[in-house]
């Protein structure tokens, strides 16, 4: 049976060591739990483990947190669009946006509901996915800082998750000029400056960010520890929270290439793997993962010496090598995914999720006083701060998640 396990513990030592870096910076994270897609045990797990702010892209993702047993705050990543807005301002506490049509429409259906609704102004610094362009961002802001039903906590961005362009401290400069620029043009607070994604958190761990930087919303390096600007694994978390087991459904000795012609008629992208000589014979798992699962190319064997090579709908081949090393019919071999390849796994219906709690993980959940505390960004907010404070004043009254 295929399964797909998070281990507690591991997730918990990312969540403690983030928030330490947050923490030394001064700073407030939102965790993303949209690749989690609406898993109610795994989400109850993250409340569990002290997470009272969660971000999400999905409706329904969102009101699985909202039926979380205690509150939650939320926070919906992608931009809202005209036909979600009466569930934007109902599932959502804040909302990241960039059109001033959008937040006309969000102010009227706020009215209708009785709320005020929380975004931030999304800004373009060269990522080339969503945001204001900055030569326009005094104007667009004249457009809606009135508006009665919405409350602009800050601005943001988002640097590295379409077109690859790698978060630099200048960007991350420029950004704090615009927010001072629109702070003093018409003399109101904006609290959050919300930059700061996975990508950042090399710069971050390593105390370069410019301070006023003071908002994450980080998701993949909490659950597989990556290091989205090196590659390989971020140093001081664990790789290893995440695993995916499958199925040997066959295991053959048999030849590593292919016999007789060959065209490319496959439905799917071939599998880069090592170069074989003709007649070279190996050990063949077939196991039952495929690509209608996940993506089978993100998918890397725990043990160095197998390769994945090549897969269907329903199966992969792994070659083991010349020697299969004890692995038999039945048994299982072990995956670490990628991003890609664990929200795939995590939509799929035909793939059992399992948490994994040791017996340290099961302790820190027992004891209420070893629990994190990664609080509501707007309790922070609605605590009685003036008006423009600093991030390092506002640090005084907040304690550490240890």
């Amino acid at each position: 049976m295929n399964r797909l396990t998070i281990d507690l513990e591991a997730l918990r030592h990312n969540i403690r060591v983030i928030d330490e870096w947050v923490l030394s910076h001064n700073a407030s994270w939102t965790m993303a739990t949209k690749v989690l897609c609406g898993h109610k045990p795994s989400l109850l797990a993250l409340q569990h483990l002290g997470i009272r702010s969660m971000a999400d892209s999905r409706m329904d993702n969102l009101s699985a947190i909202r039926e979380l047993p205690d509150p939650t705050e939320t926070w919906y990543l992608r931009l809202p669009h005209m036909t979600a807005i009466p569930e934007v301002i109902r599932l959502s506490d804040v909302s990241l946006n960039s059109e001033t049509e959008v937040i006309v429409a969000l102010n009227e259906e706020a009215k209708r509901q009785g709320k005020v609704h929380r975004i931030i102004i999304m800004l373009e610094l060269g990522d080339l996915r969503e945001g204001v362009l900055p030569g326009s961002l005094v104007s667009f802001y004249e457009h809606i800082f009135d508006l009665p039903n919405i409350e602009v906590l800050g601005i943001g961005s988002n640097l590295g998750c379409l077109s690859g362009a790698i978060p630099s401290i200048d960007q991350f400069a420029q950004l704090s000029l615009y927010h001072e620029l629109l702070e003093l043009k018409f003399g109101r607070s904006l609290p959050l400056i919300s930059a700061g994604t996975s990508a950042a958190l090399p710069l971050l761990r390593d105390g370069i960010l410019p301070p006023t930087i003071n908002h994450f919303r980080i998701g993949d390096s909490v659950y597989l520890g990556t290091d989205l600007l090196n590659g390989g694994t971020l140093e001081g978390l664990r790789d290893d929270a995440i695993t995916l087991e499958v199925e040997v459904a066959e295991l053959k000795e048999k030849g590593l290439r292919a016999t007789g012609e060959t065209t490319d008629m496959m439905p799917f992208e071939a599998l880069p793997h090592s170069s074989t000589d003709p007649g070279q014979r190996g050990y063949r798992a077939v196991v039952t993962v495929g690509q209608l699962d996940t993506v089978v190319g993100g998918l890397t064997p725990l043990e160095e010496e197998y390769e994945m090579v090549g897969a269907s709908s329903d199966l992969s081949v792994v070659n083991l090598g010349d020697n299969p090393r004890g692995v038999k019919v039945g048994d299982t071999l072990s995956f670490r995914p990628s991003y890609g390849a664990f929200v795939r796994l995590m939509m799929d219906p035909y793939i059992d999720k399992v948490l994994v709690s040791r017996e340290q993980a099961r302790e820190a959940l027992k004891a209420e006083s070893s629990h994190f505390d990664v609080p509501p960004i707007l309790d922070g907010l609605e605590s009685g701060d003036p008006p423009g404070s600093t991030p390092a004043e506002k640090s005084e009254t907040k304690e550490s998640c240890l």
